[in-house]
């Protein structure tokens, strides 16, 4: 039986994390950034599947790009962040199972499928990898300001042509003020939200 965390690592990775707005402006250096991959890549998806592509916008050129695409109340929020993370969609994924699941033909499960096949699972399982890039990024001391709101067509054009990576959601990441950091929200209880079949 594995160990259960501490309520330390249980309250930075849950209780007391939050959705950040402002940040400090101290750097989030590239090492981070490939520490913070090198846990997340972990992460289980359908068939090892890993569709999500990574973007980690930092340089003010990238960020002069970014802005255009995102909704007005976002502008702030992600022009301040060290790094906003662009979470993408290959809607190709399925081209790399050979090598990430070698042990049957799962490239042929998509192969000439429906589109609404292959967007079902990068949906879904590029999800989960987001997911698990906020928590390694909470586990390496960051905060997170995931978002929604932006034009997947625009940021797709600048950061994923050719058409074949969607974006998913984008996520600011570094080091969190208590500036403009809202009430917590309330959860819903047990009751409300499951049930025990």
């Amino acid at each position: 039986m594995k160990p259960v965390l501490n309520d330390a690592a249980l309250d930075q990775l849950f209780r007391e994390a939050r959705s950040y707005n402002r940040w400090q402006p101290q750097e989030v250096g590239d090492d981070l950034l490939h520490r913070l991959y090198e846990l997340m890549k972990w992460g289980p998806t359908a068939a090892n599947s890993c569709p999500a592509r990574l973007v980690f916008v930092k340089s003010e050129e990238a960020k002069a790009r970014l802005k255009p695409c995102l909704d007005e109340g976002n502008v702030e929020k992600s022009m301040t962040a060290p790094v906003v993370a662009i979470i993408g969609m290959d809607m190709e994924f399925f081209e790399q199972l050979p090598k990430l699941f070698p042990h049957t033909d799962a490239r042929s499960w998509y192969v000439g499928k429906p589109p609404e096949k292959i967007l079902e699972n990068v949906l879904r399982n590029s999800s989960l990898q987001g997911a698990y890039l906020m928590l390694a990024a909470r586990a390496l001391g960051l905060d997170c300001g995931p978002m929604s709101g932006f034009n997947a067509s625009k940021l797709e054009e600048v950061f994923f042509p050719g058409g074949i990576v969607r974006a998913n959601f984008i996520c600011a990441l570094g080091y969190g003020t208590q500036d403009k950091l809202y009430g917590r929200g309330p959860r819903l209880d047990f009751d409300e939200a499951c049930r025990i079949a």
